[in-house]
């Protein structure tokens, strides 16, 4: 490999794999990715996230390195942009201060926190700044989402704002349109489930991760007063309790796995909780992507499926035949946000 700084080295770490690549602005030159199974999940829990941070990072030097990429092959790194402070969507500087709160992970504990940290590693070691785009704190939310029914609490935009608003802006261009111009429901499908609603090129609501749909290890929303009762049952400490809702809930709660084919294969073999516990991720994704539409008043110009299970042709098939009324789909399996990341920085470092 050639040493040009025409490089950025993308890094998007999640709570089941960790993606990253090397991207030039033609696109990406090379891209890999590193499944982390139950049992390494497993090995860590109760551990704060950051306590991943040089496991992750051992595993990406050696992977690069097999591939032939040297420390200061880059023009700068890039991570996914974790629980922050609400900010608009658009690239950031890692600074001291971003790095501070990651640490201290005061509004919560995802994978994503691991994004910026692990940039600033790679990136002091290529003597380059590091940063993050579009983080899941991105807040471009109308007013009235805000409230609850309580002034004790307020609903918070968390989710998957990178990937989401990359595909609307590819559909866009895709339709010969633009993002503002379109009226969209985007249902990102990944380890969490993130259903939006967007206009005016704003996502201007969304169930946030406490919400919506079970996904594959996160409960969704739950009933307020049973889930009252629990936290002062004993049962659980709140850091328990916590890991419950939030890395062993949904599939993984009832089926005991993180992996869809698995759920999907039981369902094969005919095993009716598999197939029950799959209808109702199918029919709260559906629930939810129903509220939506009333969000934008019924004027929807296609819903958009995305995240790795877009992948599953059986769940497609199942909200294809909730949600068709809504407006025509478009499926995209997997997720833009290794380019979207990379699109970010290149914006900076050309001066945009």
């Amino acid at each position: 490999m050639t040493n040009e700084k025409s490089r950025v080295l993308v890094l998007n770490p999640g709570a089941t794999s960790t993606k990253f690549g090397v991207y030039t602005q033609d696109g990406a030159e090379w891209e890999h990715t590193i499944r982390h199974g139950d049992d390494e999940i497993e090995r860590f829990r109760g551990k704060p996230m950051l306590a991943r941070l040089d496991y992750r990072a051992g595993l990406i030097e050696q992977t690069l390195a097999d591939a032939g990429y040297a420390a200061e092959a880059f023009a700068a790194a890039v991570g996914r942009g974790g629980i922050l402070p609400p900010l608009p969507c658009g690239t950031y500087l890692v600074d001291e201060a971003m790095v501070e709160e990651l640490r201290l992970a005061r509004r919560g504990q995802h994978a994503s926190n691991l994004g910026a940290l692990l940039a600033l590693r790679f990136a002091q070691a290529a003597g380059v700044n590091a940063y993050i785009v579009d983080p899941v704190t991105v807040d471009e939310w109308q007013e009235c989402a805000r409230l609850t029914g309580s002034p004790l609490i307020e609903r918070t935009s968390i989710g998957h704002a990178l990937n989401t608003k990359a595909v609307a802006r590819r559909f866009a261009r895709e339709q010969g349109s633009t993002y503002p111009a379109l009226r969209l429901i985007v249902a990102h499908l990944g380890s969490g489930i993130t259903v939006s609603a967007h206009q005016d090129g704003r996502m201007i609501d969304s169930n946030s991760i406490e919400e919506g749909p079970l996904g594959v290890d996160r409960t969704g929303g739950l009933p307020v007063r049973a889930l009252a009762r629990l936290c002062f049952s004993g049962q659980y400490t709140e850091s328990q309790l916590d890991r419950q809702l939030f890395g062993d809930g949904g599939l993984f709660a009832y089926l005991g796995t993180r992996d869809l084919i698995e759920v999907e294969r039981r369902i094969d073999e005919g095993d009716s909780v598999a197939a029950l516990v799959f209808d109702a991720m199918v029919y709260q994704v559906s629930k939810e992507a129903g509220a939506m539409a009333a969000v934008l008043k019924g004027k929807v110009d296609a819903v958009l499926l995305t995240g790795g299970m877009a992948h599953s042709e059986k769940l497609v098939r199942q909200l294809r035949s909730y949600m068709e009324w809504i407006a025509p789909i478009q499926v995209y399996p997997g997720d833009d946000e290794l380019q979207a990341l990379a699109e970010g920085v290149f914006r900076v470092l050309s001066g945009e």
